[in-house]
């Protein structure tokens, strides 16, 4: 009994450390990002090959998978040494995969920007969005904001955090090395998943797998952030607009449950019988966003402690 105590005691403190270190650091220096080294991985098979498609198979398959051994290895090795040093290794590992204060920041710059400088604006939301950003109105910009905002919450901060939560029903190992595995799993899905390449195609069918379950989650802790559980039911259809089969659950959930219409020009509205986002209601979108991203911390540690 003693034992299981300290194990939960020391998961939860993972997790708490994580939110921490998210909350005044934001993120691991770039040279020594993980995430970073392992998108240098991943850039160099961002190219041409014979057989594209049977290259990304393999490329979905193994690299993920060592991201998570190398992140598992670390922490193993650190726990034969002394289980405090696991949990620390652990906790940086964690906050490495997790991102939530760059993500407001970023996006409440480019919200910010939209009302002083529209150009630096379209330039800032670059870090955000892969869409075409010159001509885009100050409305346009904000809307991308609060839309990026919503799905990066799901994908890089709900994702590594739900599979941090079940590894660690087997172990702080398996805990960590699952966080990694999704990670990996959506940075090759942003790096290569394009039409353009073919090389990423299996990265891309991987991604929408692996991120079903946390876009859904992320919808759900929006609507509650916001007050307003219906806004899952009456976000069903707007859900289904993007052509991503999980972005939309996200981006809609937070565009009715805020009474605000988020656009991307031909490809979707979602919410359209409201308007865009004032400046007003861009930074309330955003605090929604806030308040979910600190519930799926909270939700983690609930979740690893029992």
């Amino acid at each position: 009994m003693e034992a299981s105590s300290k194990m939960q005691s020391g998961l939860v403190t993972v997790v708490a450390l994580a939110f921490v270190l998210d909350l005044l650091v934001a993120e691991p220096p770039k040279r020594l990002h993980p995430v970073a080294l392992f998108g240098q991985v991943v850039g160099w098979f961002d190219r041409r090959f014979r057989h594209p498609v049977a290259v990304g198979t393999v490329l979905a398959v193994t690299l993920p998978l060592l991201a998570a051994g190398v992140v598992g290895a670390v922490t193993a090795l650190a726990a034969r040494f002394d289980p405090r040093a696991a949990v620390a290794v652990a906790a940086l590992a964690l906050f490495s995969t997790v991102s939530l204060r760059m993500l407001f920041e970023t996006a409440r710059e480019v919200i910010a920007l939209t009302e002083t400088d529209i150009e630096a604006a379209r330039t800032a939301i670059r870090a955000l969005v892969g869409r075409e950003t010159d001509g885009l109105s100050a409305a346009d910009l904000r809307s991308g904001a609060v839309e990026s905002a919503a799905e990066n919450l799901a994908d890089g901060l709900v994702g590594p955090l739900l599979g941090f939560a079940i590894g660690a029903q087997f172990s702080l190992v398996a805990g960590v090395g699952a966080a990694a595995y999704l990670k990996a799993v959506n940075t090759m899905d942003s790096m290569l998943g394009y039409r353009s390449k073919l090389v990423g195609t299996a990265s891309a069918r991987l991604d929408d797998l692996v991120m079903w379950l946390p876009a859904r989650l992320g919808a759900v802790l929006l609507a509650f952030a916001a007050v307003d559980p219906g806004a899952l039911w009456r976000a069903r259809s707007s859900a289904r607009e993007p052509t991503s089969p999980n972005s939309g659950w996200p981006m809609a959930t937070l565009a009715v449950a805020t009474g605000v219409r988020l656009s991307k020009r031909d490809a979707y509205t979602l919410n359209p019988s409201a308007e865009l986002p004032t400046l007003r209601e861009a930074n309330s979108c955003l605090r929604v966003v806030g308040v979910a991203g600190i519930g799926a911390f909270l939700a983690t540690g609930v979740v690893v402690w029992f």
